[in-house]
């Protein structure tokens, strides 16, 4: 095992580091998502509406970290915008599951691009060192993520 030298960087540091860069790139990016016409609290409930599938509204509500009857309001304004719908839940005749419409599907997918858009425009500054060590940073952080 080799030993570390004084100029080894610090597993908290670079959490720290870590931590600050990756919101600030977030909240950069949230900039284009006015294009959706979404609110950021809508645009996160339809994401996770689009990726975890048909869900229920208390599972919702948990993902999102927020109460409810907040959640309530979130997706009664997602269904006015056509972007989400209450169907059956097949596992409880009585309970309603949230899914997604094609409409939130192409608006979420449209989101995406405009931020994966920014991205290539920011990273057409670096020279291809700069991206190269990038792509291998983001190896990293992907193994991380799986664990």
């Amino acid at each position: 095992m080799p030993s570390k030298s004084r100029s080894d960087p610090k597993p908290a540091e670079v959490a720290d580091r870590l931590h600050s860069a990756a919101i600030h790139l977030l909240r950069r990016l949230r900039r284009v998502d006015e294009a959706s016409g979404l609110s950021a609290p809508k645009l996160s409930a339809l994401s996770v509406v689009v990726f975890a599938g048909p869900i229920r509204l208390g599972d919702l509500a948990a993902a999102e970290q927020i109460r409810p009857p907040s959640m309530t309001r979130i997706v009664q304004q997602l269904e006015s915008q056509g972007v989400v719908r209450r169907e059956p839940d097949p596992g409880d005749g009585r309970a309603t599951r949230i899914a997604a419409t094609p409409k939130g599907h192409r608006l979420l997918k449209q989101g995406r691009g405009r931020r994966v858009n920014l991205l290539v425009e920011w990273l057409g500054g670096l020279d291809t060192a700069d991206i190269h060590k990038l792509e291998k940073g983001l190896v990293v952080l992907e193994q991380l993520l799986k664990k």
